[in-house]
């Protein structure tokens, strides 16, 4: 390059740039894509997708087209942003169970309620659904909404459709943008219908007033919404908790038992839910929070919702009832946040503002539309006026025109009456032609019409239409000067959809209590805990036990006798104490393999390694002795652990040191043998190793060397008659001489 470019440098603050740039991407992503605006209740891909439909005129009395046809065009022309996002919003829209009202209707596999995804773009097919057509798009020609270019400006989309019910409430929305989340759940159409009519005739109408219209969230999957009284706050608000419930029925069934069958499921459910609950109710059982389940199935089919929960003779239903939706999610919460895109910001709005955003749009959509067809009758009419006119004299213009050289010559003639370049063959012809005074548009329609027009009962026909004409002109000026005209017109608009595609209500709102489950008094009786070297542990009854006691020994780590209502200490080589429920451990048959010891304690498999397990009913009636690597050793007092806590420090260790050893003392345990790793042995009484707090570090038992740690140590009476292995010779353990705790100890050489 012959000159160089004048490098410029900026300097700037780097958190000004990074807070500037991170706002306008958080409102490029709240605004272009994550909320839907208030008017029409649509994110961008869900209106450029019916926009694309409606072009595309996959009308709903048209044959299905290929939703991947949808997805591409969708994509080439308005929403780049990948494929998936716009046919997830496609699938979502013609999902009974999903939305209040479906936009589009679908053919071939979209999904179930139970989770099941869609079958893939190229085989499914899609087409409007006729509420889309009537309420979405029927008005875009009408210049009732702007457009603007599309991302690349080779096309035009609309800023927002003309949509002319509550949209926003009726399928109610979800999204995550950024810092901020969308979650409106959907409404009965015919209900919110009502509510906007009240709200357009008495705008100081209050929320508690709209809420005898609108009685609440209307689920497509049903339920019940039990906390009524909560409803006015929330719509007040704009935000809050919806408790909402599965509708569960009671039926006999043959031998006196009764099943509970879920007909309705909670709104929250939909999908993965309905796996999760049938799993919670089987933990349930495996945990004996109730044992008057025997089997749960799932029959639902096309007809609707159906899991059967079969129970026991005897059971009491409204009992398990209430215990279903204590412990799992047949009772959930809907967080509501009606945020929306309103005024080009989000902002979250209560019921009355919500429609009071979409009345301001009817009013604005409405009046563009009649101004329009108002400005297109009223060319109709001068069009008219005119060809009128020259029926009464056709034969002048003919006249004229058949003495015109060009079309511009005749339209000069019918709008001035100038007759210089006009050839005409009877002067009186010529005379009349100068009293011609059409208007341009009237002179070139006069020179499109055909010769049939002149029959006379298209003459006839022509007066009617013109008639007709000035009945639309009065009629919409009438709606444009006067607001209670155009509010009737848009009630009348509302009462035909209410009437077409209403429906009735599913979600019953009810004020109802805590679910209250009574638990049975769990018959206490002995069992013993099982525990392999992988660590599943699961529980059997003393009978089993007795019949495979040699079987369950050598297939076991520990088998422990206890209290079926019992608990279980597990002290850790890194001093943690953590407590199991006896009744969280699975009870079964000898063979089962029960469940990993981590998921029904604290405890950590992979980071923990087990230095004591005892039933701590008898854990509390003893005196225990704590050892550790570095030779600190101390007595505590059982009853120490017996606590509530699933965890809790069993001792106080210095960095780097670790239990070797707790043991149980008895009353005939005497003295001790400490063991070194280097070989050092010390035997002293036990009694010179005091009781402390189980928080206390303890006394040093053993004067250990540089790099030496305790390896073991046994308990024993005087005259114990006991050998250990060590270095492949029996070792008696009265071959130690009895010294004192704190020595060195004798070494053992080999």
């Amino acid at each position: 390059m012959s000159s160089k470019i004048k490098e410029q440098i900026i300097g700037t603050e780097y958190s000004e740039i990074m807070q500037k740039n991170y706002i306008d991407y958080a409102m490029s992503v709240i605004v272009s894509r994550a909320l839907p605006d208030v008017r029409d209740g649509l994110k961008p891909v869900q209106r450029r997708t019916l926009y694309d439909m409606s072009e595309l005129n996959i009308r709903h009395d048209r044959p299905y087209r290929k939703c991947a046809r949808i997805v591409g065009d969708t994509m080439g022309k308005y929403h780049p942003h990948g494929d998936s996002s716009i046919y997830d919003s496609l699938v979502v829209m013609a999902q009974d169970f999903k939305k209040g009202q479906i936009l589009i209707d679908g053919h071939g596999n979209f999904g179930s309620i139970e989770g099941d995804g869609a079958a893939a773009m190229r085989y499914t097919e899609a087409r409007l659904h006729k509420i889309t057509e009537d309420a979405f798009l029927s008005d875009l020609d009408k210049n009732t909404v702007d457009f603007v270019p599309n991302f690349d400006e080779t096309e035009r989309e609309p800023e927002v459709l003309p949509v002319k019910i509550p949209n926003f409430l009726i399928n109610g929305s979800e999204g995550i943008a950024v810092g901020m989340a969308t979650s409106t759940p959907p409404h009965n159409l015919r209900e919110v219908i009502e509510a906007e009519k009240a709200y357009l005739k008495n705008e100081d109408i209050t929320t508690e007033e709209l809420l005898e219209y609108i009685k609440g969230p209307d689920f497509p999957t049903g339920g019940i919404v039990v906390n009524k009284d909560d409803l006015k706050d929330i719509y007040e608000k704009g935000e809050g908790k919806i408790k909402l419930r599965g509708r569960v029925i009671v039926e006999d069934v043959k031998g006196g038992k009764q099943n509970l069958v879920v007909t309705e499921i909670p709104y929250t459910m939909i999908g993965a839910g309905i796996g999760k609950f049938m799993s919670d109710v089987a933990s349930l059982v495996e945990s004996r929070k109730t044992a008057d389940i025997a089997d749960i199935s799932n029959q639902s089919d096309k007809e609707g919702t159906r899991i059967v929960i079969e129970l026991k003779k005897g059971a009491d239903p409204e009992n398990i009832k209430n215990l279903l939706y204590q412990k799992t999610r047949l009772e959930d919460t809907f967080g509501v946040n009606m945020l929306s895109v309103c005024h080009g910001r989000p902002e979250t709005l209560g019921l009355k503002e919500i429609l009071a955003s979409h009345a301001g749009f009817l009013y604005e959509i409405n009046t563009r539309k009649y101004t329009e067809l108002l400005r297109k009758d009223r060319e109709k009419r001068e069009v008219e006026e005119g060809l009128i006119k020259a029926v009464d004299v056709i034969d002048i213009i003919i006249a004229a025109l058949r003495g015109s050289k060009s079309r511009a010559d005749a339209v000069e003639c019918l709008m001035t009456g100038n007759t210089e370049k006009i050839k005409f063959r009877r002067e009186e012809d010529a005379l009349l032609a100068q009293n011609f005074a059409f208007t341009e548009r009237q002179a070139n329609a006069i020179l499109d019409m055909r010769l049939h027009r002149l029959i006379g009962l298209e003459i006839e026909a022509l007066l009617r239409e013109h008639d007709e004409t000035l009945k639309r002109i009065s009629e919409y000026e009438d709606l444009l000067n006067h607001s209670e005209s155009m509010k009737k017109a848009i009630i009348k608009d509302l009462d035909r959809y209410s009437k077409e595609f209403g429906r009735d209500r599913k979600t019953e709102i009810i004020n109802a209590g805590a679910a209250v489950f009574e638990e049975k008094p769990i018959e206490e009786t002995d069992v013993y805990f099982l525990m392999d070297r992988f660590g599943y542990a699961h529980t059997v009854d003393t009978a089993t036990f007795e019949r495979n006691e040699e079987a369950a020994k050598s297939e076991n780590k520990y088998c422990i006798p206890v209290k079926n209502t019992g608990r279980i200490m597990l002290f850790t080589a890194a001093g943690q104490a953590h407590l199991i429920k006896v009744l969280d451990v699975p009870h079964g048959k000898f063979r089962d393999k029960g469940k990993p010891i981590d998921n029904i304690s604290n405890f950590d498999s992979t980071k923990e390694e087990i230095v004591f397990i005892e039933d701590l009913d008898k854990i509390i009636r003893m005196k225990l002795l704590f050892l550790t690597k570095k030779a600190f050793g101390k007595m505590v007092d059982g009853s120490e652990f017996d606590v509530l806590k699933r965890s809790v420090a069993a001792t106080n260790l210095s960095e780097g040191d670790g239990i070797i050893l707790i043991s149980p003392v008895t009353d005939e345990t005497r003295q001790i043998l400490l063991q070194s790793k280097k070989g050092f042995f010390l035997r002293f009484a036990l009694e010179e190793i005091p009781e402390k707090k189980k928080g206390a570090v303890g006394v040093r038992t053993m004067k250990l060397s540089e790099g030496d740690s305790l390896e073991n140590a046994y308990l024993m009476n005087y005259a114990d008659e006991r050998t250990i292995e060590y270095k492949g010779i029996d070792l008696p353990l009265t071959y130690v001489k009895n010294t004192h705790r704190d020595t060195k100890g004798t070494k053992i050489r080999v």
